[in-house]
């Protein structure tokens, strides 16, 4: 979290990973807990080839500390990194009233999600858990459900794209969006 905090607040620019091949594009986006990040820059460099401000602007006191830093195997690659702004499922989630519009389109984003699922249904199901027990750990949720880890956290993560979950530093919540929806589901049903 430091670096995502060093880069938030502009003080690191560049990032260096030792990939097979670059793992993201420039223009590319991805977010983080301290919003998204755009990437400005990708370049396969050599090590030899560092510099001290390849190393200021990495945040590392020196080059010897960057080239420390450099663990693995295959190309070395300086990746421009800036804040591009603050994470748009955060506004989303923090909307504790739904539109019938909004509602409408929620709703079939849901059903889609359901229908498109090799299990049925899940979507109501993950959400209720998620909403009666709060801060539970994953794996735990996941085997209440009877389903392995991974594939219970892809289902939330799906559910926090559409801003209705939020994560804790344990487990997960309805988000004040999830708790409108879950409202107005309980009206309706």
């Amino acid at each position: 979290m430091p670096v995502l905090e060093a880069i938030a607040a502009g003080t690191v620019t560049v990032l260096f990973r030792r990939w097979d091949r670059p793992r993201v594009r420039v223009g590319g986006t991805q977010r983080t807990a301290v919003g998204v990040l755009e990437w400005t820059s990708v370049d396969a460099v050599e090590e030899t080839d560092l510099t001290a401000a390849d190393a200021r602007d990495a945040g590392f006191a020196d080059v010897d500390a960057l080239r420390a830093a450099q663990t693995g195997d295959g190309p070395l690659f300086r990746i421009g990194v800036r804040p591009a702004g603050p994470d748009p499922r955060v506004a989303l989630r923090a909307r504790s009233r739904l539109s019938p519009r909004q509602r409408a389109e929620l709703a079939a984003r849901l059903e889609r999600l359901d229908r498109s699922s090799r299990r049925g249904p899940w979507t109501a199901q993950v959400l209720e858990l998620i909403a009666t027990h709060p801060g539970v750990r994953a794996p735990d949720l996941a085997a209440s459900l009877g389903l392995e880890t991974l594939p219970f956290k892809r289902d939330v993560r799906k559910l926090k794209e559409l801003g209705l979950t939020e994560s804790l530093e344990v487990g997960y919540r309805l988000s004040p969006r999830g708790r409108a929806w879950r409202r107005g589901a309980a009206r309706e049903g």
